[in-house]
């Protein structure tokens, strides 16, 4: 007869109280969709770029010399075409920096600014914030913002946390901060505001979803079980299949890349295509994230709540 363990953190014996305590912690409250987009749109379309870079491999203390090339190759070559084709089209976008891939790449963050397009938080090295206590996450979440000002001379609004990861104590610290948004979460396709303990905070969320993502399909890694498996023709279609139908919807089309991923010769023209399907609408609304956020926030009335108690 096998020994049966009562520890408290075995989901079975939680109490109802525990269970509703953990998923009431950070919750979707009301959708911040607007009656119509800003310009009478009928879609809004939301693109970004999380410049992760050399930080995929420094966030484990990792020393392989090739998978920190495959990191630079993302600033060296990635960005570069990524900016051209941006500008070609006239869209706007929002990318997200780690402050050491910003640190080692100031001149990619000036670019970035300098074509019009939004930087956004994105973690201090690439580290797990559910790894983290309290008060080593807040230091650097506010660390790495200052690092992003500083680089780029305009203090970020917004923040998506490295590989999505947000811990209990994240958006109690980027309401601290100020922050007018955060895109790391998935309770819907449309902009939302989030709950903290059941109750509004004023934050703007703009959500992500992995279907809408590059690295799922094009991360590779020799040493563990990450495998590209598919073309990037398949990719295409799922993004455009996401666009369709958020046309149909007249909602919000937001979709994140790497530009270690889709910066390559074979899959930039996912990019290109996603652009020119949206622009073939005639009726779409191209924004960053802020940009995103504002109108929301303005459109449905969205007051910033009071801080948690104890901040």
């Amino acid at each position: 007869m096998g020994v049966t363990s009562t520890q408290p953190d075995q989901p079975w014996i939680w109490s109802e109280e525990i269970w509703r305590q953990k998923v009431n912690k950070v919750r979707a409250g009301r959708t911040l969709k607007p009656a119509r987009w800003k310009n009478d749109a009928r879609m809004a379309v939301a693109i970004s770029f999380d410049s992760d870079h050399e930080t995929l491999e420094l966030k484990n203390g990792g020393n392989s010399i090739g998978r920190l090339s495959q990191g630079q190759y993302g600033a060296r070559s990635g960005i570069p075409r990524i900016l051209r084709l941006l500008e070609k089209f006239s869209v706007p976008a929002s990318f997200f920096m780690p402050a050491v891939s910003a640190m080692i790449n100031p001149e990619e963050l000036k670019a970035i600014i300098s074509a019009g397009h939004e930087i956004g938080i994105h973690s201090w090295i690439h580290e797990f914030n559910s790894g983290l206590d309290e008060e080593t996450e807040r230091e650097l979440a506010l660390r790495a913002s200052d690092v992003l000002e500083k680089l780029s001379g305009i203090r970020p609004v917004g923040m998506r946390t490295a590989s999505w990861d947000f811990s209990p104590y994240t958006l109690k610290i980027a309401r601290e901060m100020g922050l007018l948004y955060d895109s790391s979460l998935m309770a819907d396709e449309e902009p939302y505001e989030l709950l903290e303990d059941c109750e509004p905070t004023g934050i703007v969320e703009i959500p992500v979803e992995w279907i809408r993502d590059d690295a799922p399909y094009f991360a590779m890694d020799r040493m563990a079980a990450a495998r590209p498996y598919g073309a990037p023709s398949m990719v295409c279609d799922i993004f455009a299949r996401e666009l369709e139908i958020a046309w149909e919807e007249g909602g919000l089309f937001q979709l994140t890349m790497h530009p270690h991923h889709i910066g390559h010769r074979s899959r930039i023209f996912i990019l290109e295509e996603i652009i020119r399907l949206a622009q073939s609408k005639g009726d779409v609304w191209f924004c960053t994230h802020a940009d995103l956020a504002r109108y929301c926030a303005q459109e449905c009335g969205l007051v910033a709540a009071a801080q948690p108690t104890g901040t």
